[in-house]
């Protein structure tokens, strides 16, 4: 089960929540795509290292007053996340036995009931993801009920909302090529409005992981 923490109201932009969703880095179960290039080993490090990049980007945000952060995690436990990636988080185990969206709409779901007014998710699959972005995404959302970050992929790297919208964590084809679309044409149905950021990469082969070790965006080979 996702427990949540009460979010404090004072001064307007406490009121936003970050949900950052990632996995335990255990090998043989994560960025399997890369397992062939990089080994089990390996692509457990690249997990390791890509949630790192996105801890800086929400320490950044936190520290900056923009917004409070979850960690919402897949594997292992709050222990080991805390040995690995720092005590002074809040690290939620993402809810058992349903598929991503499943999964985010759980976190949801118990963000705005903690009483967060604008809520953004996050992966820790594109490191060219900044802190400005998500920064932008939080103030889309004093305009428009919804924003999203489309992945070049067909995913998304950042979906924010300022209520909770169950629908759109429903029938989507997760792991597809049309996520973000499917997600868009949901939200369109609903009537909903939405604001997008601009497109990135994740990283899910190896030579995306190869650009971003040189230094390089990871679209910049492309």
């Amino acid at each position: 089960m996702i427990h949540s923490h009460t979010i404090h109201q004072h001064g307007g932009k406490s009121a936003n929540l970050l949900l950052l969703f990632t996995r335990w880095p255990s090998p043989g179960r994560v960025k399997t795509r890369l397992i062939p290039a990089l080994g089990p080993e390996g692509a457990a490090e690249v997990q390791r290292q890509l949630t790192t990049a996105a801890l800086r980007v929400a320490d950044l945000l936190e520290r900056r007053g923009v917004c409070r952060t979850e960690v919402h995690f897949d594997g292992g436990d709050a222990h080991l996340m805390r040995s690995l990636f720092g005590c002074a988080r809040h690290y939620i185990p993402q809810e058992p036995g349903v598929d991503l969206g499943g999964r985010m709409s759980a976190a949801f779901r118990r963000a705005f009931a903690s009483g967060a007014q604008r809520v953004v998710v996050i992966g820790s699959d594109c490191p060219d993801l900044r802190a400005e972005l998500v920064n932008k995404a939080f103030d889309h959302l004093r305009k428009a009920p919804l924003v999203i970050g489309p992945a070049h992929d067909g995913g998304y790297y950042l979906l924010g909302m300022r209520e909770y919208l169950p629908s759109l964590f429903e029938g989507i084809d997760w792991g597809g090529a049309s996520v973000c679309r499917q997600t868009l044409e949901k939200a369109q149905a609903a009537g909903e409005q939405f604001s997008t950021l601009e497109p990135l990469y994740d990283v899910d082969r190896p030579e995306d992981w190869a650009c971003w070790q040189q230094g390089l965006g990871v679209g910049e080979r492309r």
